[in-house]
């Protein structure tokens, strides 16, 4: 199987690249425009020049079976255009578009053309996090902060908050009626931001503090007088009278404990079996954090 890594910045070094590296029967192809990046890391990979290539051409002149799209967001657009009208089945990084017209249009692109299009939503293949889908969830708090990273809001909520989004719509138990949005923002960046959705019997909060003094994410869920918590989705803590831990094995792979393996073998095994992949579930959430952005952006011209 013939398949190409488009971008080759951090995400794709630290998380995917050891993972597709070490997969039996691919022939990985990388692409990149920047040369010495692309020396480097292929060098590092013991890949072959004739895997190596300078841009998009070169990279689906190779007749690839599908790709991982892992370039700034701001480039998705056409990067992930270009695969579909060739016929590549893609997996692309979070978020699809900053603008939610663009996913849409990927979207209705890659059902005409019958195509697997996935997005990196990893966290729901993350084993802290699967097992909370099992765990009543009449309360879930989700927490993902950071040191000193104010931001301008389109650019936060698509690129980082939309991890929470996605998160808390994989573990509602049922239908959301109802969303609110707090925030906080000065001189045009975003400091802080709560959702909260709610329906029949449960509550949602996604809170990101990008001035917490602490880089973290910690998940809640809870119900029926028990309580499951994920922190840094590496420990799981389960509450019931005495509590009791669960930490991640001295020997998981980072990739494994943050459900990007998983992910990676999930879209792959769909291109072999010839599975098409909807990325329909994926445009919700982009359509909730478009609905986050216009809800700050009112707060802040109110204010």
């Amino acid at each position: 199987m013939k398949v190409g890594c488009i971008g080759l910045g951090d995400i794709a070094q630290k998380a995917y690249l050891p993972v597709l590296g070490g997969l039996p029967g691919i022939e990985l192809h990388l692409q990149t425009r920047t040369a010495a990046t692309l020396a480097r890391v292929a060098d590092g990979l013991h890949l072959p020049a004739d895997r190596r290539h300078a841009d998009l051409d070169a990279l689906l002149a190779q007749g690839l079976d599908a790709a991982f799209v892992h370039a700034p967001t701001v480039v998705h657009p056409a990067i992930v255009t270009r695969l579909l009208e060739a016929g590549v089945p893609t997996y692309v990084d979070k978020p699809l578009a900053y603008e939610l017209a663009d996913s849409e249009r990927l979207v209705r692109l890659a059902e005409e053309r019958n195509l697997s299009l996935a997005v990196g939503f990893n966290r729901r293949h993350a084993p802290g996090y699967a097992q909370c889908a099992d765990h009543p969830r009449e309360l879930i708090l989700m927490q993902k902060n950071r040191i000193g990273l104010p931001e301008e809001p389109r650019a936060m909520i698509l690129d980082d908050f939309i991890h929470v989004v996605d998160t808390l719509r994989f573990l509602v138990p049922g239908p959301i009626e109802d969303v609110t949005v707090r925030a906080r923002t000065q001189d045009g960046l975003l400091h802080h931001l709560v959702l909260q959705l709610s329906g029949d019997g449960f509550t949602a909060l996604g809170v990101m503090n990008r001035l917490s003094g602490s880089v973290e994410e910690i998940l809640e869920v809870s119900g029926q007088d028990t309580k499951r918590q994920v922190l840094n989705l590496a420990e799981v803590v389960d509450h019931k009278g005495q509590p009791t831990t669960r930490r991640r094995g001295d020997w998981v792979p980072v990739a494994r404990q943050r459900g990007i393996e998983q992910a990676v073998l999930t879209f792959l095994d769909a291109v072999r079996a010839g599975k098409v992949l909807s990325a329909r579930d994926a445009l919700a959430t982009h359509e909730l954090c478009e609905r986050v952005v216009r809800a700050v952006a009112e707060r802040s011209a109110a204010a």
